[in-house]
Parts: C-alpha cells; sequence; structure tokens
C-alpha cells in the first residue's frame, strides 16, 4: 500500500530529510520517497494509520493537508 502524504512547510532539502526520518520511524513504513518541489511524500508500507502520520509529521514541524492511498 502507498499513500501520498501533501505536505505545508518543505522547503529545502534538510526539510525532506527530516520528513524522511519522522516517517521512516514508523511501525509498517518500507520506504519514503520526497518531491520537495510538489510538497507532498509517498510513503509505502503497511497498516499505517493516517493518524500517525499527521502526528510524527506535526512533531517534526510539518502540517498534513491531505493523505490518498493507493495501490501499485
Amino acid at each position: 500500500m502507498k499513500k501520498k502524504i501533501t505536505i505545508e512547510g518543505m522547503s529545502c532539502g534538510q526539510c525532506a530529510g527530516r520528513i524522511i526520518e519522522s516517517l521512516k520511524g514508523l511501525v509498517g513504513v518500507s520506504a519514503v520517497d520526497v518531491n520537495l518541489d510538489a510538497k507532498f511524500a509517498v510513503l509505502d508500507g503497511y497498516d499505517v494509520d493516517d493518524a500517525d502520520i499527521k502526528f510524527a509529521l506535526g512533531r517534526a514541524g510539518y502540517k498534513v493537508y491531505g493523505i490518498e492511498q493507493f495501490n501499485m
């Protein structure tokens, strides 16, 4: 399962690194890719709760605007 997470507050490579680190710390996450220009991250994993994603990114200083689930 993949989730596309639209994020406010990303502006540099350091932000992208912080987001990757925050999301990879969640149980069930196997990979994270960040698109800095488009302001979103794609999380690959299983049984990752949206509330946990929002909490982890909120602790890192970012706001989640949307989470879309898709399968590839």
